[in-house]
This record gives C-alpha cells, structure tokens and sequence, in this order.
C-alpha cells in the first residue's frame, strides 16, 4: 500500500536466507529518484507474543550495505529489542499489529467485508 515500493518478491518458504520478501523502494521523485533494497520479515504471532531479539538479529544479519529491513507483525516488539535497533541505528521500519490496522483503516478496508474483497482481488 506504499507505492513507492515497486518490486516485491516472496521468498520461498524454506531455506529463504531468513526474509521472506525482498524488494525495491523508490526514494524521490519520478523523474529522478534512486532504488534501495529492503528485505522483510513477517511474523504471525498472537497479541501476547511479542517478537523478541532473536527474530529481530536475523533480520538485521540479512542486510547489507544500503539496504533496509522491515519487521511486520501481527503482535507487537518487545521494548528491549526496540530500544536496541534505536541505540544500534539499525536501519529497520517495524509494522506492528497496530500500525496494520491504522494503514488498513487509511485505505478504506475498516470493514471486514472490504478487507476480504481487497484480499481476494490481490
């Protein structure tokens, strides 16, 4: 829902180097404008489980120079692995269960029905 991302590719299931997407994100304008890699990370989790270091470390492990990672999860990020990629500088946007449902609610899926509509069309 960013379209500034431009390529997006699942990962395979096993042995996918710990991401399971990796992509382009385009920083600028359309006329002039660079691409930067990402990689990303998705955990399914309840709400009472939080993601801790371990998942966090083998993101971070995955990214080379200029690149980003971007943690999503359906839970949320325990604060002591937080406050380490903010003390680390570790170039990492996390997406909790939170922030989903806020970028869902801004593109006009609140409802349940829509969301299973968009889900299906993409």
């Amino acid at each position: 829902m960013d379209s500034n991302i431009f390529e997006c590719d699942q990962t395979r299931q096993t042995r996918d180097g710990g991401r399971d997407a990796i992509g382009k994100y385009r920083l600028g304008l359309a006329t002039s404008n660079i691409s930067l890699y990402f990689s990303i990370e998705a955990k399914r989790y309840s709400l009472t489980n939080e993601v801790g270091v371990k998942e966090m470390a083998r993101l971070i492990s995955r990214l080379r120079h200029r690149q980003f990672g971007i943690l999503v999860t359906t839970s949320y990020v325990d604060t002591q692995t937080y406050q380490e990629i903010i003390d680390d500088g570790h170039p990492v946007l996390i997406l909790s269960a939170v922030d989903i449902i806020e970028i869902l609610k801004r593109n006009g899926l609140s409802e349940k029905k829509a969301l299973i509509n968009w889900m299906k069309a993409t």
